[in-house]
């Protein structure tokens, strides 16, 4: 395995950030860490890349032990913070030439891992990092985790704040790493980039919910699922929630997902009930669970 997540427990102070995580992710593997904010997923990433000591439990990376093997795991790993790290008082040149010095190597080297990110930003390259786009210094922080080809690659939260164009840019520059035999752990709070994922592994409160791939987890999901929609989506939540026989009811862009509590649901029951609540244009029709879903559900 290319990393080794055993027992892994983490506080600070009261609050407890990583209660009994474990998890295993394999070598060329892209794994998707993936829960909403203060979900332990930064705590956990700072752990694995040597900046943070456990409180208990073990783990190791790209066979090194996080804390006998830190100067190792150093030089093995490429690790993009979710907050925009680079010298931003530098051009693009001069912050990829100063990671490739620290860590003993030259741009040409290594380009052909870098080629097709560079590219892109390339034009911009004597243009301080602090003045770049938020998609371009994504590209550049990347590239920089990547100078010194290393084994494992870490990124918290790459697409944070991207526009919905660079964010899929990005997710096929991480296709093609993979390709080359790069293992990527990448955490993120949308749940639309977990299918981008090999396998998928849902935090919440510091706890690790679920692990399994995309397309195995949301058969997972234990009940039936409708889209409800209707004139008013504010009053049809509203009145769903008060429906004596709602199992969950949460809003999912033009629709609300519902669930009943009962096996044998009653959709005409129901129609009824929300014409008697004032709403028109009823529409309610079987659609399939999403990671969303699934993870609403274990999060109860």
């Amino acid at each position: 395995m290319s990393i080794v997540v055993n027992k892994i427990s983490k506080s600070y102070k009261e609050i407890e950030a990583l209660i009994d995580v474990s998890l295993d992710v394999k070598y060329g593997e892209l794994f998707g860490l993936i829960g909403p904010d203060g979900a332990g997923k930064t705590t956990l990433f700072r752990i694995l890349t040597t900046l943070l000591i456990a409180d208990q439990g073990t783990a190791t990376v790209a066979g090194f032990d996080v804390v006998d093997g830190y100067k190792n795991i150093r030089n093995s790993v490429g690790y993009m913070p979710g907050k925009f790290s680079l010298y931003q008082d530098l051009t693009i040149e001069e912050n990829l030439t100063f990671f490739a010095t620290i860590f003993g190597t030259t741009i040409e080297e290594n380009f052909d891992l870098i080629k097709d990110i560079y590219l892109q930003i390339v034009p911009f390259k004597n243009r301080r990092a602090g003045k770049l786009s938020g998609g371009m210094k994504q590209k550049l922080a990347l590239c920089c985790a990547l100078i010194h080809k290393p084994k494992v690659l870490f990124l918290d939260e790459p697409t944070t704040g991207v526009d919905p164009v660079s964010r899929k840019e990005f997710w096929e520059m991480l296709k093609r790493l993979q390709k080359k035999g790069i293992t990527i752990l990448v955490s993120t709070p949308y749940m639309d980039e977990a299918a981008l994922c090999d396998r998928i592994a849902l935090i919440q409160d510091g706890k690790i919910l679920e692990i399994d791939t995309p397309r195995e987890m949301v058969k997972h999901y234990p009940k039936a699922l409708y889209n409800v929609g209707a004139d008013n989506i504010y009053k049809l939540i509203q009145s769903l929630r008060s429906y004596e026989h709602h199992y969950s009811v949460f809003p999912f862009g033009e629709f609300v997902h519902y669930t009943d509590q009962r096996t044998d649901f009653n959709l005409d029951e129901l129609q009824n009930f929300l014409l008697d609540q004032g709403l028109r244009d009823i529409r309610i029709e079987p659609t399939l669970p999403t990671i969303e879903d699934t993870f609403m559900e274990l999060a109860k």
